[in-house]
């Protein structure tokens, strides 16, 4: 065991200083990064009102990280892929990663680079524009993909032209659909999507909540915002086959109780699977 020091900020001359020369085997814990909007860009103000780091702000909040060190480690798996300054700010000339994201990254290249078959995708989200280059990347590998949450529905419509009602549809997105469809096609990839929904008058916790069918659509005045009982089933048998798993985004606005039944029964699935053996990836 060793004592940890603790330190109340995490830039700034007083933290400089400390972590100039420790005493050799030192552990220095900072205070948390997110307490500065330089970190993530924006961030919220002493009144609670939200705010954007200004450009000069964030790369002197970079330069001190920089001065707290001589070699950079980074650890932090869930968070790499972002452009925080903690991630991509500190400019050191040694950078490595940590045990932990050596672990993940030797499991995430077994799984993704030599997958036990059934392979399947599961992605959910709002917009097709924000998931082109995923869809098309997993093209290439996955046996089976479903499609759900917002971005379905420009899926549907473009494809089976179903009334969609105030559901989510994304106009950029919807200009390569056909291609994705065309490219499942030549892949042999096969593409699942809801075959119902539960639908609401508005996007709330307290909206008017039932249940539609492909051939009814979503009604005028209402949106999707979970998929039924009948897609649930189609999507757990999916599931079932799959031995490798990689799931990224939900099927449904789960925010909200009656809406969230879709991902429950989802993840039921999922777990399942992955007692039985399969290899599961979730993501954000």
């Amino acid at each position: 065991f060793r004592d940890v020091k603790f330190l109340p900020d995490c830039i700034g001359s007083e933290v400089e200083a400390a972590c100039a020369d420790p005493a050799p085997g030192s552990v220095i814990l900072l205070e948390n990064l997110r307490f500065y909007p330089e970190e993530e860009g924006k961030g919220v103000n002493e009144k609670g009102e939200k705010v954007k780091a200004a450009p000069d702000a964030v790369e002197k909040f970079r330069a001190s990280l920089t001065k707290l060190g001589d070699i950079y480690v980074n650890d932090a798996f869930g968070t790499a892929h972002r452009a925080h300054s903690s991630m991509v700010g500190v400019k050191l000339d040694t950078r490595a990663c940590g045990f932990l994201m050596k672990n993940e990254l030797v499991y995430f290249g077994k799984a993704l680079s030599d997958p036990e078959r059934p392979f399947l995708a599961i992605l959910g989200g709002a917009k097709v524009a924000d998931k082109i280059q995923l869809i098309k990347n997993m093209l290439d590998k996955v046996n089976e993909m479903i499609i759900g949450g917002g971005m379905a529905f420009t899926f549907l419509k473009v494809d089976k032209n179903v009334e969609i009602g105030n559901s989510l549809y994304d106009e950029e997105g919807a200009k390569i659909v056909k291609e994705l469809l065309s490219k499942a096609q030549e892949k042999n990839v096969k593409i699942h999507l809801p075959v119902d929904f539960v639908v609401g008058d508005k996007f709330a916790e307290d909206a008017t909540d039932k249940t539609t069918t492909l051939e009814e659509g979503v009604p005028a005045g209402h949106m999707g915002l979970d998929v039924g009982p009948k897609s649930q089933q189609l999507f757990a048998e999916a599931i079932g086959r799959a031995k490798t798993i990689v799931w990224n985004g939900p099927p449904g606005v789960f925010e909200f109780e009656k809406f969230s039944h879709g991902t429950k029964a989802m993840m039921d699935a999922v777990v399942k699977a992955t007692e039985g053996g399969a290899t599961t990836i979730i993501g954000t």
